[in-house]
């Protein structure tokens, strides 16, 4: 019995951390136009749990012209769901800004055993943070 349940311990840890890699790597999206509205975020999770995230707004006719946003943090992953947390002492500075505590997103991905022609695209969606232009950005994976 103890054999049995070492066994299932185990494949159930392993199947933990392939949904984590497969979760793991860089996010993009841009939208607007380069001539008029500019607007880019970055969202790179690490395999170590940590992230960081870039906003550049480039608004030809807007006070200040460009915008550079950064924050950074831990991530980690229950079901679908990423939970981020941002350490008010070691993780905010003069450059990072943003708090992404309380803030999660859930992870969107055609099912590995779905063998159809459907695309479903790769993301992040953002549904619940204290930053109010995060809540509902979806972030494709590159």
């Amino acid at each position: 019995m103890k054999v049995m349940t070492s066994i299932l311990l185990l494949m159930s840890s392993f199947t933990l951390f392939s949904q984590a890699d497969i979760l793991v790597g860089e996010y993009f999206l841009s939208t607007g136009d380069k001539e008029k509205h500019l607007i880019e975020y970055t969202l790179t999770l690490n395999p170590n749990g940590t992230f960081h995230f870039h906003s550049y707004r480039n608004h030809k006719r807007g006070i200040p012209r460009e915008e550079h946003k950064y924050g950074q943090g831990n991530w980690s992953l229950d079901g679908k769901i990423v939970s981020f947390s941002t350490d008010k002492k070691t993780d905010l500075d003069e450059k990072f800004t943003l708090d992404f505590s309380n803030s999660r997103a859930r992870f969107i991905a055609k099912p590995l055993r779905d063998k159809t022609d459907r695309l479903i695209e790769t993301k992040l969606q953002f549904f619940e943070s204290e930053i109010p232009w995060i809540k509902r950005l979806g972030i494709p994976k590159n």
